[in-house]
């Protein structure tokens, strides 16, 4: 809350069940099987979801347990601070239904298009209109199967084809310190070109 309130309501909260065993084990915390991993990922997202837009919130689930959590000041930004949801699977997919205001996703193409078609039916399930959730592409270099800084061709390319499977925001994969060049002529000349289509 504190950083929602600093940045003038401008926190956005993302949230993933987490992916690298690895990183688990250096921790000391076990790496569960996806079944329990998504069911704690969803009882966290329906307790978090509480917690930021409520005063007081009493939560007896089956791996959390709150009572009287305060959660004071409120956040600025009301009923909570916007939720992005990293998800893949069908019962991911229904979470972020519910739940997200981002959907973000990696892949190729092709499995975006089919999440993404997967997403809309989980929303219409529920009654929610699928074009409320904001389509988040993580853009992983190597799922996609092309580099966005080899050229700004590429760029366009890679763009053109996931907003074709219903994504509208791109988070691309840093490039490389000799990619600068490329990246540059890209926010120069590409993204103010890419903006003006929508």
């Amino acid at each position: 809350m504190t950083v929602d309130h600093i940045s003038g309501g401008r926190l956005e909260l993302g949230l993933g069940t987490g992916w690298y065993r690895a990183e688990h084990e250096r921790f000391g915390e076990p790496f569960p099987e996806t079944p329990q991993l998504v069911g704690r990922f969803e009882e966290a997202v329906m307790l978090i979801d509480a917690l930021l837009a409520r005063d007081l919130t009493t939560w007896e689930g089956r791996y959390y347990q709150v009572h009287d959590a305060p959660f004071r000041p409120a956040p600025m930004q009301r009923p909570r601070p916007p939720i992005t949801l990293g998800a893949h699977g069908p019962r991911m997919l229904r979470i972020a239904a519910r739940y997200a205001d981002r959907w973000n996703s990696y892949g190729t193409s092709e499995e975006i298009r089919e999440r993404n078609d997967r997403l809309d039916e989980a929303c219409v399930a529920i009654g929610r209109e699928p074009s409320e959730i904001i389509r988040s592409l993580y853009g992983w270099t190597i799922p996609m199967g092309a580099d966005p800084w080899s050229s700004p061709e590429a760029f366009i390319d890679i763009v053109g084809r996931y907003r074709e499977a219903g994504m509208s925001e791109f988070l691309m994969e840093a490039p490389h310190e000799e990619q600068f060049p490329v990246m540059e002529r890209i926010a120069a000349d590409v993204l103010p070109a890419l903006r003006v289509d929508g």
